[in-house]
């Protein structure tokens, strides 16, 4: 019975038409030009995967600011928040040697970290200030950081003294922040040796004004540009804002003006086509 109908099934596939047969064939060959198309966009997916880790990577490495752009730049916002017009003996005295300088030579393409912005900043010396961990009678008093880093939030400050880890394993960062850190604490921290600090302006400007925080030793202040989730940063963000000024005048405008303190702005900072200026009696 097996045989008789297998010779049956045989006999009809003879007798097929060439049409049919030619219609299979067709399915076939697009069978095998659609699992090919697959295998090609599998390739080229994965070759575009392998592009965006590139972009990645090199997106990780930063287009720095000339220190005329910084300096431009921050004379503008100074002026803008305090409705004030610098005289021209205070323009004068701001030079571009009052900017770390990150764009010229072996720093002009770098990753975007600030532990190596420190070491540019303070150039073959950086080290001995940025590293050492002992007291020097009359040279290192407590409390006096060398480099000391302003932002926005105690988070942010955070994320940025990460970035120092290769430069604090010796000497602790201290942290100048109001958020899970009570003055008590910080003033006992800066009994010791600090080279590096990084805080909040209010919280900064407080132990200042307790003498608990030292200015004697004071070379590079990193202004932190990032902006947050919000678009805000350190010199927008509205009440950080008045507290970064109040501070900045208070402590550091006189010390820059004589040449005893450099600025770096750290992160990206708006071109001249992204900031509208405005006149010093503008709200």
């Amino acid at each position: 019975m097996g045989t008789a109908t297998t010779a049956a099934a045989n006999k009809k596939r003879r007798k097929q038409p060439e049409q049919l047969r030619l219609k299979k064939s067709i399915r076939k060959t697009k069978t095998k030009e659609k699992k090919k198309k697959s295998s090609n966009n599998k390739i080229k997916n994965n070759e575009k995967k392998n592009e965006n880790a590139v972009t990645a990577r090199e997106s990780n490495v930063v287009q720095w600011a000339t220190a005329s752009q910084q300096l431009s730049f921050f004379i503008d916002q100074y002026q803008s928040a305090n409705r004030v017009q610098l005289s021209s003996l205070e323009l004068d005295s701001l030079k571009e040697t009052c900017v770390v300088e990150l764009c010229q030579g072996p720093a002009k393409n770098i990753t975007g970290n600030l532990d190596e912005c420190a070491k540019i900043a303070f150039g073959s010396s950086w080290k001995e200030v940025l590293c050492g961990k002992h007291l020097q009678e009359g040279q290192v008093d407590a409390g006096n950081p060398t480099l000391l880093v302003i932002s926005s939030s105690a988070l942010r400050s955070l994320e940025l003294l990460r970035e120092l880890r290769s430069l604090t394993k010796e000497c602790p960062a201290a942290k100048l922040f109001s958020k899970h850190m009570k003055i008590e604490e910080q003033v006992s921290i800066l009994k010791n040796r600090v080279n590096i600090a990084s805080g909040t302006p209010s919280r900064i400007k407080k132990l200042i004004d307790m003498e608990a925080l030292g200015l004697s030793r004071l070379a590079v202040i990193v202004l932190d540009m990032h902006k947050d989730v919000k678009g805000y940063s350190l010199l927008t963000l509205p009440q950080v804002r008045e507290e970064f000024w109040d501070l900045y005048r208070s402590y550091f405008h006189q010390s820059l003006l004589k040449g005893d303190l450099r600025l770096c702005l750290y992160g990206p900072i708006p071109t001249n086509s992204e900031v509208k200026k405005r006149k010093p009696n503008d709200a």
